[in-house]
């Protein structure tokens, strides 16, 4: 793990990858399979992991997640930074925060609330657990209204805010009041696209995002990462053709459910096993085991193949 402070040319560096979190049978931390996925992104070229939602972290138990921090410490190497997530209700985040403090993490996202907050009290909430962490929160940014970018600046600019994953849906992400609002406050350079493949093109190559969470992107780390450097050197159809490679799986995800399919496929990809997942979510239902397999095996194959990065589909 890099235990070094953050610096903020990391995020141009590397797509994030968002992986699965496996365990054992009886529900706890596997060891060997999260080395396993750990290792195929890094030497993909991966060098920032996202435990998150796809870890399905809202589930959690507080009284796992130190031994999940010493676990990710231990799996990755020097070079890659890891970022746990915390929440999203404030009393988690309040028992984690202090576990943050003695890891050694330099960041954590705080996974998005639904309801039961109020602008105001995400701001105080975000400098409260920064502050009782230590360190500078990663803030995941899902709806309208959470938070408005105003405060957004300032928190960025008093240290409690290292980056945004910015995941507002939105019918054209190139209309985005929002977003524009946040990128004439801060840039665009802490401000990560927090959808997958889906909006990147025009997110990262238009809009000037600095990089992107990737789900799929832990079958296909080389090809995530090639679309990135793609969209920066602005060959689009490049980037366009490798963007293509992921949508089907990301079609299925999309339909079914992002974190179950994404879990699964990369077990039944063959990749490494994942095993159960973690309640109150359960496995993809079996009727779309073989569609959801046959598209993670084609990614992985892809990725795998000499040529992988180096022509579009």
């Amino acid at each position: 793990m890099k235990t070094s402070a953050l610096a903020l040319e990391e995020l141009s560096h590397s797509v994030l990858a968002v992986p699965p979190l496996a365990r054992m049978a009886d529900g706890s931390l596997a060891e060997a399979a999260n080395r396993s996925l750990a290792a195929h992104l890094e030497a993909g070229g991966m060098r920032i992991l996202l435990y998150g939602g796809n870890a399905n972290l809202y589930h959690q138990p507080v009284s796992e997640f130190e031994a999940m921090l010493d676990l990710l410490e231990r799996i990755t190497g020097p070079e890659t930074r890891v970022i746990p997530s915390i929440g999203p209700d404030y009393g988690k985040m309040h028992d984690q925060a202090l576990m943050l403090r003695r890891s050694a993490c330099r960041t954590a996202m705080v996974l998005p609330m639904q309801g039961v907050t109020s602008p105001e009290g995400v701001v105080e909430g975000v400098r409260r657990v920064s502050d009782r962490a230590a360190m500078p929160l990663t803030l995941y940014l899902k709806g309208e209204g959470v938070v408005r970018a105003a405060d957004v600046q300032a928190l960025v600019a008093s240290g409690h805010i290292w980056c945004i994953k910015y995941a507002v849906v939105r019918p054209d992400p190139l209309q985005d009041p929002l977003l524009r609002d946040l990128l004439d406050r801060i840039g665009g350079e802490r401000i990560v696209s927090g959808m997958g493949e889906r909006p990147v093109l025009d997110h990262v190559g238009r809009t000037g995002l600095v990089s992107f969470t990737t789900g799929s992107g832990c079958l296909a780390p080389r090809t995530c990462l090639a679309l990135l450097r793609a969209l920066q050197s602005g060959q689009h159809d490049l980037a366009a053709g490798l963007h293509q490679r992921f949508m089907p799986l990301e079609n299925l995800r999309e339909s079914i459910s992002l974190i179950r399919v994404l879990h699964d496929a990369v077990s039944w990809s063959g990749l490494a096993d994942m095993g159960p997942q973690l309640p109150l979510l359960s496995s993809t239902p079996e009727s779309a085991r073989a569609a959801v397999t046959a598209q993670a095996r084609v990614l992985l194959d892809q990725d795998r193949a000499p040529a992988a990065v180096s022509e579009s589909a």
